[in-house]
C-alpha cells in the first residue's frame, strides 16, 4: 500500500493525499510537480527512476488506511542525475 508521503522531498511543499501535484517513483520517493518536471526532469534523484503522477485513494479507504505523516527532506536539495 502507497505511504502517500505528505511532502516534497526537494522543496517540503505540502503534498497532501488528495493532491493531483504529487509524483512518485516506484519507491515512493515523493516529489512536487514543480520540483519533478523542473529541475529533476521526471527522474528521481534517489534511484534514477521515472516519476509519475500519484493515485489518490478513495476517501473511504483514506479513512481506514491514513496517509503517512512522516516527512522526508532531502538536506542537500535535489539535483537530477545523482541517483544512488
Amino acid at each position: 500500500m502507497l505511504a502517500l508521503r505528505p511532502n516534497c522531498e526537494c522543496c517540503d511543499t505540502d503534498l497532501p493525499p488528495e493532491s493531483a501535484r504529487a509524483r512518485i517513483c516506484t519507491f515512493e520517493c515523493t516529489f512536487c510537480a514543480d520540483c519533478a518536471e523542473g529541475v529533476l526532469a521526471g527522474s528521481c534523484p534517489n534511484c534514477g527512476g521515472e516519476l509519475v503522477r500519484r493515485p489518490v485513494r478513495p476517501a473511504a479507504m483514506l479513512a481506514k488506511y491514513p496517509a503517512s505523516t512522516t516527512r522526508i527532506l532531502k538536506a542537500e536539495g535535489c539535483a537530477p542525475g545523482k541517483a544512488a
